[in-house]
């Protein structure tokens, strides 16, 4: 998945800076709604990083619990981006 095509679905604009609080809302709305729906594990996983990214993901616990290779990836992608911001 590219990640502008997916913030220019979900919120409007490629920019994360120029994402307007409405466009936050309805977007993180629309995210979340897919996220649900979404089977396709490759495809879950990274509308759950956009999640992540913007701070509106569930736990990889509840995000994955039918996929222990999905909650593990998800635990490591915390884990490196904890890394990284304290750096």
């Amino acid at each position: 998945m590219d990640i502008d095509a997916l913030l220019q679905h979900y919120f409007g604009t490629d920019d994360p800076d120029t994402i307007t609080d409405l466009g936050f809302t309805i977007g993180s709305e629309r995210l979340r709604v897919d996220f649900g729906t979404e089977q396709e594990p490759g495809r879950r996983f990274a509308l759950w990083t956009l999640m992540e990214v913007f701070g509106i993901a569930p736990t990889p616990a509840d995000a994955f619990p039918k996929h222990p290779e999905l909650k593990r990836a998800a635990e490591d992608y915390l884990s490196a981006a904890w890394k990284m911001e304290q750096e």
